[in-house]
């Protein structure tokens, strides 16, 4: 059948699902007029037809609750709206207990959805019988109940979106498939599909398990692999009704759904199984895939023991369907880094109906705005390293993935499957002294090491894990004495060029025209002064500069440079993350362990605070730089990366003497809290400025040629900041804070926790926090697992806020 389409778009949507179809539409809600949405066979044809149809609001972040939560409230009115039916219906979610540990991690999210005002109700066991009558509670503590919660279909869903889009002037084409993505010069150009071209300013993929390979025809990285899922539905359950509610039990992995007078029970089970590896087919429509019954026959054994009635009852469809899953299963949204004006929402995870409204509203606005409305750092597609897109790994990982998304949510959680990517020279020398790694982006990292006999496994607990103790020593001898860092984790980016200098003091909002060899703490704002960068920058020569920025930002703030440098500019950007090791020692004793290995002043008039120097170690020629993100006198030592073993021996045999102890990530963020120490992703974010985040002594107004946000930033100066970013510590030296745990001031919610860890020098719970209002003299609280803990606030580090230490 020959389809006409039209020769040119705005922007052209590919992929018909409920994703596709909720960013045309809010784009029609936008007036964007010249919207086309491309399916490659009919709308939903690909998985979201099969979806549970959950619709439920609470994720593990306030942000991502905030997406569920507008897409309940779009749902609730889309009917009306379109007059097309939804199946969306409120009929309230539980989720069950089973033991003390899932117990507070229920209580921990109830207390963080008070932030934002969404009803988390925690309900005894009792409440949970008198609502549901089925369940067989006898192992059950108590749970969380949700009233808002609910159910819809997800073909309805999904056409009522479309024809909303129809409404407001999109055009939308089946059985279209698109065979190519154009671009030129780095930028869209527009589609070719089996029926013609069509030009465009923005392509948005959204193609569900089919992106990965669709995305990698024009170089950019979505890594997402497609497992089996599944679930059964039930007929003639004795005794159940229509005001059944959404439930979920998460130690058994399933989720029970009333579906039209039967009972759906899906999972998402520990170790779930991979498909499509050699290539899923472009005729895939409303398809089912075999399965493995043994698979889920525990799941369903399991779900037989929580409802009896399920003994009685038949198995009216047993179902085996693809889903795409992430490597960190969070979505990916938003700009992709590689291609200009090509934009994601992809990777779901099997929870896209959930989220599909507030992603359609994120991404239209981000596509008409050129910046996200608010802080979506943890599903960004920029989070993602090249690696990632592997497919083995992908196989390997998305085992674990699924499995994932009814897990405990445990504190400082590691991957189990894909390991050992990306290690340091030393990986090996500090494995054999006991140390414990972290997966993080792909490095393995060592989080703490396990002495006096210790195992190097984590014991996971809502309390002190096994390792909080063994992570104390470290805080205290870095604190006391001299501690060693394996950080070659940094991402570090060399740029050079007669207009280096000109680039880099237009995305920095300190001053980098410096002599060589100092150092710069700055942010890199957008438009807004919000912050996209929180980095270092060294100049190394007149023309020649060092940026060293977090492992988590490697993609994201290598592109944000890259795409700020203009075409016309003489300046050469690259990444040199691999071609160096770096080793940090910190500590009162620091010096002293440095200087007695090198013939060079170590002195603080010779070598002062944010300087940069060449020195020999050992047989290397290495760059030591006197910065701190841990609140001492300390250096960070960057080694070409065959001279990092050596030099690393060398220190061992000169700190034997000072009693030199190595220490972990945990340590660092722990030393990192008590000084406040601003950590970009979760204290500065995009939504974020300096002003409000404290670092205005990093900004620079009066630099000549100015800097990206700088008039921003002047108006918000003028106004007065609205919050501010605060240290708290808890009076109580016993509970813990991670995150997202609401601040109190005279019994209102003033904020919420964005990072959390125990100070070991000042003895209890260390978090920061934004706050808008007074902070001297008010008394405050924190909510944890639903219980208040008061707290001390201050504006300045509580740990040596006069900088002594770093500066001697």
């Amino acid at each position: 059948m020959s389809v006409s389409l039209p020769s040119r778009a705005g922007v052209v949507v590919i992929g018909g699902g409920v994703i596709g179809c909720s960013i045309a539409y809010h784009l029609a809600k936008l007036a964007w007029t010249d919207v086309v949405l491309l399916e490659r066979k009919q709308l939903t044809s690909g998985t979201t037809w099969h979806a549970a149809g959950l619709v439920g609001q609470l994720r593990t972040s306030i942000n991502m609750t905030k997406l569920a939560r507008y897409t309940s409230e779009l749902y609730s009115q889309l009917e009306a709206e379109t007059g097309q039916a939804t199946g969306y219906r409120q009929c309230g979610s539980i989720s069950l207990a089973t033991n003390g540990q899932r117990f507070e991690e229920l209580k921990r999210s109830a207390s963080m959805a008070k932030v934002f005002g969404l009803q988390v109700d925690v309900i005894s066991t009792d409440e949970i019988r008198e609502k549901v009558p089925l369940v067989n509670t006898d192992d059950v503590l108590g749970g969380i109940h949700i009233p808002s919660d609910g159910y819809a279909n997800a073909i309805d869903i999904t056409q009522a979106l479309a024809k909303g889009a129809r409404n407001g002037g999109a055009k939308i084409f089946q059985n279209t498939l698109v065979t190519a993505i154009r671009h030129e010069h780095g930028r869209i150009t527009g589609v070719t599909t089996e029926h013609g071209d069509i030009d465009a300013d923005y392509v948005v993929i959204c193609g569900g398990m089919w992106t990965r390979d669709l995305a990698a025809t024009v170089g950019v990285n979505v890594p997402l692999h497609a497992c089996e899922h599944y679930y059964a539905l039930f007929e003639s359950v004795a005794g159940l009704e229509s005001d059944f509610p959404v439930l979920r039990d998460y130690e058994a992995c399933t989720y029970y759904k009333y579906d039209a007078g039967k009972l759906l029970v899906g999972a998402f089970e520990p170790t779930s199984r991979p498909w499509g590896m050699d290539g899923i087919s472009d005729d895939f429509c409303f398809d089912e895939i075999a399965g493995n019954f043994e698979h889920f026959e525990p799941i369903l054994s399991d779900a037989m023991k929580r409802i009896p009635a399920l003994e009685n009852a038949g198995i009216q469809k047993f179902f085996c369907g693809p889903e795409s899953f992430t490597p960190d299963v969070r979505y990916h949204l938003g700009q992709a880094p590689e291609l200009q004006n090509c934009f994601v929402a992809a990777g779901l995870n099997s929870i896209g109906l959930q989220s599909a409204g507030g992603i359609g509203k994120v991404m239209a606005t981000w596509i008409k705005e050129g910046h996200p409305p608010v802080d979506l750092w943890e599903v960004d597609v920029r989070r993602n390293m090249r690696f990632q897109g592997n497919r083995k790994y992908l196989r390997e990982r998305v085992t674990e993935s699924l499995g994932l998304l009814y897990a405990t949510h445990w504190p400082y959680r590691q991957y189990t499957t894909a390991r050992g990517v990306r290690r340091s020279p030393l990986y090996d020398r500090l494995v054999a002294i006991g140390a414990c790694h972290g997966e993080a982006f792909g490095w393995e990292r060592p989080n703490w090491y396990a002495t006096d006999g210790a195992t190097p496994e984590y014991q996971y607990s809502y309390g002190r894990q096994n390792w909080f103790e063994l992570s104390a020593r470290e805080h205290k001898a870095v604190r006391e004495n001299v501690g060693l860092f394996d950080q070659s984790s940094f991402a570090k980016f060399r740029v050079e060029g007669p207009d280096a200098l000109r680039v880099l003091n237009r995305v920095c909002a300190n001053d980098v025209d410096v002599p060589p060899g100092r150092i710069i703490y700055t942010q890199w704002l957008n438009e807004n002064g919000g912050i996209e960068a929180d980095l270092t920058v060294t100049r190394l020569a007149d023309n020649l500069f060092l940026v060293v920025t977090a492992a988590e930002t490697e993609v994201r703030d290598f592109h944000w440079l890259k795409h700020h440098i203009p075409d016309d500019a003489r300046c050469v950007l690259t990444n040199v993350t691999s071609a160096m090791g770096v080793i940090s020692i910190m500590g009162p004793k620091s010096r002293d362990l440095l200087q007695a290995m090198t013939p060079m002043d170590m002195s603080n008039k010779a070598f002062p605070f944010a300087s940069s120097q060449e020195i020999e170690l050992g047989y290397a020629l290495v760059r030591a730089s006197r910065i701190t993100f841990v609140g001492e006198l300390g250096w960070e030592l960057y080694i070409p990366t065959e001279f990092v073993l050596g030099v690393y021996e060398e220190i061992l045999a000169a700190g034997e003497s000072l009693q030199m102890k190595h220490a972990g990530y945990h340590a660092l963020n722990s030393l990192r809290m008590e000084k406040a120490y601003r950590h970009w992703g979760h204290d500065v974010t995009d939504e974020d400025t300096p002003l409000e985040a404290g670092l205005g002594f990093a900004v620079k107004f009066d630099k000549a040629g100015g800097f990206m946000g700088r008039e921003s930033l002047l108006k918000q100066k003028e106004k007065g900041i609205e919050k501010q970013l605060v240290q708290f510590r808890l009076d109580d030296p016993e509970p813990l804070l991670y995150h997202n745990e609401p601040i109190w001031r005279d019994d209102k919610i003033v904020g919420h926790i964005t990072s959390g860890a125990y100070g070991h020098t000042l003895g209890s719970c260390i978090g920061l926090g934004y706050v808008s209002g007074a902070i001297s003299g008010e008394k405050f609280e924190i909510e944890v697992a639903g219980v208040r803990y008061p707290a001390a606030a201050s504006l300045r580090p509580m740990y040596d806020a006069e900088n002594s230490a770093i500066r001697c």
